[in-house]
């Protein structure tokens, strides 16, 4: 069994009883009792197993599934949902996935649901290749540091192996595993903006009146207005991550005002609608995730995603595991996530601009001019291309915002689900309706 990785051990179903049953038929190969070793270890139970997944758009993708098929040998069923209706799927119809792909900041909403079972983090073979801020809370002394909202860290781990409690140091289970992540900002069309965006503030310069958007999900958009105010000097916040009832209220105050002075174009909840009011030129500047970004650019017209001087609006999403799973579909699923940080899909994840949780991984999956322009910020060796061969920056284009470490090191907060979360999506559900 030396050379056998787990992986190969689930492919071929060398689970303990069928491998007993193998080796026990002591008969001569090619009789009745034993017709042939190959197309024994295919009669494995792995090859029936099919892993239900929910998850949003930016990563339940085809070409994902089909790899993953092609090197677990088991399948997979993959739902695209909003945020909004994977978090609820998650919390209420916990018969209807497998795996639950989503956000950290879902977390307190989903893990008191005891839905989702505690991950074992001595069956993740690359744990400790992950970016240590997800798993200690540390990434250089930089400001990221200090960020505030629901950090991947701060939800990171359970108490114990049946907990539904957050721990806040590292025990040996995990809530989700981390697979994908960014830093958030605005992006803007050069084109019709005529200028250099610097600052959050910008999203409500009336110079951009009725040519702006905001993500219209209630824990994110919120921290992007606040980042807003805040760069504005309109309010402050003693922690924008779980804002007072006070708070919540003047800054929805200001955003009803906004949207009274025709100040937003629209709102968006998904990520083809941001690519689509950004390629049409009906929005020249909003808030963006990197995918659509380099969709737009993909197209041959020109985006920036900003580098702001206040700082980065981070998110963090990862892999969790139903509680009804079991037998082979449990070791099914830990296979899943250790391929996911094997740095395939690190590297396809990355050619749209999304960060591997265990980059060392995914850089053998990357071409050395791709690794230097998604990961060091330098200027492009040859044209990039985005996942799906299409063009999006040509040589000697640096990213937008410089390397790993000048964007994740300068998120200042997270998408956030804060203790007034019920008040908070009331709130904003009448400023989307006003």
């Amino acid at each position: 069994m030396g050379k056998f990785s787990r992986r190969q051990v689930i492919r071929t179903g060398l689970a303990a009883g069928a491998f007993l049953t193998a080796t026990r038929c002591a008969a001569p190969s090619g009789t009745p009792n034993n017709p042939a070793s190959g197309p024994q270890v295919n009669t494995n139970q792995s090859k029936d197993v099919t892993l239900r997944l929910i998850g949003t758009g930016v990563s339940q993708i085809n070409d994902i599934r089909d790899k993953a098929q092609e090197d677990l040998g088991f399948k997979f069923d993959m739902r695209a949902l909003s945020t909004e209706e994977n978090n609820q799927i998650a919390i209420t119809q916990p018969g209807q996935y497998d795996i639950f792909d989503g956000e950290y900041f879902s977390l307190p909403l989903v893990v008191p649901s005891g839905n989702l079972q505690p991950i074992d983090i001595k069956r993740i073979t690359n744990y400790d290749k992950i970016v240590s801020f997800f798993r200690t809370g540390e990434f250089k002394g930089m400001p990221v540091e200090k960020s505030q909202g629901t950090a991947p860290f701060k939800v990171q781990y359970l108490t114990g192996a049946d907990s539904k409690e957050f721990s806040d140091t590292p025990t040996d289970y995990a809530t989700l595993i981390p697979f994908q992540y960014n830093a958030d900002t605005l992006g803007y069309r050069p084109d019709l903006v005529g200028r250099t965006i610097e600052s959050w503030g910008e999203l409500f310069n009336e110079e951009f009146k009725g040519k702006t958007s905001i993500l219209d999900i209630p824990q994110i958009g919120i921290m992007d207005a606040a980042m807003v105010a805040e760069s504005l000097g309109l309010m402050t916040f003693a922690d924008k991550g779980n804002m007072t009832k006070a708070e919540i209220d003047q800054i929805i105050e200001i955003l009803k005002e906004q949207k009274a002075n025709g100040q937003f174009r629209a709102f968006w909840k998904t990520f083809d609608e941001s690519v689509n009011l950004m390629s049409s030129g009906e929005v020249v500047l909003q808030s963006m995730w990197s995918p659509a970004v380099t969709a737009v650019q993909s197209q041959g017209t020109e985006c920036i995603y900003a580098p702001l001087k206040e700082g980065y609006r981070g998110w963090g999403g990862g892999i969790g595991l139903s509680k009804n799973l079991e037998g082979v579909n449990l070791d099914a699923a830990y296979e899943y996530i250790n391929w996911m940080l094997d740095g395939w899909v690190g590297a396809f994840l990355g050619r749209q601009g999304y960060y591997s949780a265990a980059p060392e991984t995914a850089r053998k999956f990357m071409s050395t001019s791709e690794w230097d322009f998604w990961y060091e910020g330098k200027p492009a060796a040859e044209d990039i291309v985005d996942p799906f061969g299409k063009t999006l920056a040509k040589a000697g284009v640096s990213r937008d915002g410089g390397s790993f470490d000048e964007r994740f090191g300068n998120i200042v907060c997270w998408n956030s689900t804060m203790e007034e979360n019920t008040y908070l999506v009331q709130k904003w559900n009448e400023f989307i309706a006003s």
